[in-house]
Order: C-alpha cells, then sequence, then structure tokens
C-alpha cells in the first residue's frame, strides 16, 4: 500500500543529494566532477523511494547497486548515502530482517573492499565504517521493537475489549434468563389461578390478575434496564440487590418464609449473584414443586455469605416441569464460580435444596 509521504520523502531526498552533492565536489577536489551520469545516479536512489512498499528488497538492492555504481566511478562521498540508509532502516522496520542484514553485510564488504582496492587501509577508517553501520541497523531494531511492542499492546487491548464485550453479552444473557424464566413462570401460574378462580372466587382471581400486573410491571423495568446496556453511552441502571427481596418472595405466590442471619454491607456483584440464585430457585420451585413450602436463609459470615434456599417438595401436577430451559441451574452455578464460589442443588428430604457459598472480598470482610 503506497504510503502519501513517500513522493514528498522522495523529493526532499533527491533534493538533498543532489544540492548537498555539488557542495561535496567542492570539499573533495580529488574525487571526479558530478557529470549528467552521476546526477542519475543521485536521483535513482529516491526515485525507487516510490516504489519501496511494493518491492522493498528488490528496491533495496538496486539502491544498493546504484550506491556501489556512484562509489566505483569516484564522485564526491556523502549525498548518496542517504538513500541507502533510508531503505536498509526501513526494510529492517517493516520485518524483511534477514534480507535487511544481508544487504548491509554487503554493503559493508563492498566499502571495506573497495577503501583497500583504492588504497585506504587505514585500520581506523575500516572501524568507522563498521561502527556507521552496526549503528543504522541497531537503531533500526529498536524502533521495530518499539512498532512491534505498540502493535502488541494495541492487539492486546482490543482482545480485552472483545473478551469485555463477551463477559458482557454472557451476564446480560444470564441476567434476561433469570428475569424472564422467573417473571413469566409466575404470570403463567396466576394466570392459571386466576382463570380457575374467576367464576367461583373472584376476590381471588383478583389478587392473582394483580399479581400478575406486577410481575409483567418488574419483567419489564428489568429488561429495559439490561437492554440499555447494548445503547452506546447509557449507564447500567442498578440492578435488584437482597434489599428488594421482600418483594420477590412476596410476588412469588409461593410459601416462603426468610431468614437472615447476621447482616453486613455487600459487594454489589455479590448481592447480584445471591437475589438471582434466590430467584432461579423460587422459579424451579413453581415449576416443579407447586405447592410447597420453601425456606430461605442467608448467613453472613466473615468470609462468604451463604444463601440456602429449601422446599418441601409439591403437592400438586407440575404443569411447567417440562417449560424449563434446562439452563437454571448451570446458570446458577456459573453465577457462583464467577465469584469464586460454589453451588450444589439437589433432592433433600422429601424435597429440593439449592446451597450457595458466595466469598467476600478481603476488604469488605
Amino acid at each position: 500500500m503506497k504510503s502519501r509521504l513517500d513522493p514528498y520523502l522522495a523529493l526532499v531526498m533527491a533534493v538533498a543529494q543532489v544540492v548537498i552533492g555539488q557542495g561535496a565536489q567542492y570539499g573533495q577536489p580529488h574525487r571526479e566532477r558530478l557529470d549528467p551520469f552521476a546526477y542519475a545516479l543521485l536521483l535513482a536512489g529516491p526515485a525507487l523511494l516510490l516504489v519501496r512498499r511494493r518491492f522493498p528488497v528488490t528496491t533495496t538492492a538496486l539502491t544498493l547497486v546504484v550506491t556501489a555504481v556512484y562509489v566505483t566511478g569516484g564522485y564526491p562521498y556523502g549525498p548518496i548515502f542517504f538513500t541507502p540508509a533510508v531503505m536498509l532502516f526501513w526494510l529492517v522496520v517493516d520485518g524483511k530482517r534477514k534480507a535487511a542484514w544481508i544487504l548491509a553485510g554487503a554493503l559493508l564488504v563492498f566499502f571495506e573492499t573497495y577503501a583497500w582496492v583504492i588504497g585506504n587501509r587505514d585500520l581506523l577508517h575500516g572501524v568507522w565504517i563498521v561502527t556507521v553501520m552496526m549503528l543504522l541497523m541497531v537503531m533500526a531494531e529498536l524502533v521495530r521493537i518499539l512498532r512491534e511492542r505498540r502493535a502488541e499492546r494495541v492487539r492486546a487491548e482490543e482482545e480485552e475489549a472483545r473478551r469485555q464485550a463477551s463477559e458482557e453479552r454472557l451476564t446480560m444473557a444470564q441476567e434476561l434468563h433469570d428475569v424472564l424464566a422467573h417473571n413469566i413462570s409466575l404470570i403463567h401460574v396466576q394466570a392459571s389461578t386466576a382463570l380457575h378462580l374467576i367464576d367461583d372466587q373472584p376476590e381471588q382471581a383478583r389478587t392473582a390478575l394483580a399479581t400478575i400486573k406486577s410481575a409483567s410491571k418488574e419483567v419489564l423495568g428489568e429488561m429495559r434496564s439490561v437492554l440499555n446496556v447494548l445503547r452506546e453511552g447509557a449507564p447500567r441502571a442498578p440492578t435488584a440487590g437482597l434489599d428488594h427481596l421482600d418483594g420477590l418472595l412476596e410476588r412469588s405466590g409461593l410459601d416462603v418464609t426468610l431468614k437472615r442471619v447476621g447482616s453486613r454491607p455487600l459487594p454489589p456483584q455479590v448481592e447480584r449473584a445471591a437475589y438471582r440464585i434466590v430467584q432461579e430457585s423460587l422459579t424451579n420451585v413453581t415449576r416443579h414443586a407447586p405447592g410447597a413450602e420453601v425456606a430461605v436463609r442467608l448467613e453472613y459470615g466473615e468470609a462468604e455469605l451463604t444463601v440456602r434456599v429449601t422446599d418441601t417438595g409439591g403437592t400438586s401436577h407440575a404443569p411447567l416441569s417440562e417449560a424449563g430451559s434446562g439452563n437454571g441451574i448451570p446458570g446458577m452455578r456459573e453465577r457462583a464460580a464467577a465469584l469464586g464460589g460454589s453451588l450444589v442443588a439437589g433432592p433433600v428430604a422429601g424435597g429440593f435444596e439449592v446451597l450457595a457459598r458466595l466469598p467476600l472480598p478481603e476488604e469488605n470482610a
């Protein structure tokens, strides 16, 4: 891909090599005077800069050949070395390190051989040539390393952003599952109750319909809270916590007793997970054990919050037992595991029990 700056760089290099070359010949009277062929060589290197991105190795090699021809022709030293230095530098930076070092070694051998042939056998002169070449290549390597580290940092940031987005989508999916599963199950049960009682016991049917209204309002509000995250710049609304637990139990339509052992402030993520675990447990009771008595127990320990939801087993047919997605218990287990905790669920004493242990951070302990 051609850079917009390449033509300007080529123009600057061409003007510099020609202008400085004209000045160099006055300071080096023992070298050949510039002629049209020399000017063509001075312009050839900058011209190759225009296509270096398409043919990086080839253009660099041609530039070194042009430089060798110019030096062999006996023309003044100085500006002709600008373009090959730029070419070798960018060849390293662009990742063509092997080709760059081979070409740099070939150019070094040429300079040393040429100096020996023309009689300049001064050891310091040879060391100076090696030093300049090594400085050029080392600087190019340092720039390459810095560019690669910056690119790696950008890739890591992008990967982290994708990971966070994926976790956010998973969180939203869990939130939507819990909200919809609980409230739709509750609405279904209460609607069935209302239809059954509407003729014989209208007051109880009215109570069931009021519960449906409350549950539908809650599900709409919580769905709006979760979906707002999808809007750019929209802040996440506070999600349900244990301070809303009494209302959840009241709306469940189940015979539920709540006991709290101790009390202390909890991190928001722990509160949210505990609330959702209780909510999903009540949803499972509604589906699989209608008529059961439920006991919810919260124990605020020094290092963890224990959530225990136990039911006594259903007393009537469970019409919603096959309506679930099968993600309830795995979803609760994932919530607990995400906080470093654990969750077990299984039959107990004729009923069913969910036991979650959610660790508390040290600063909240």
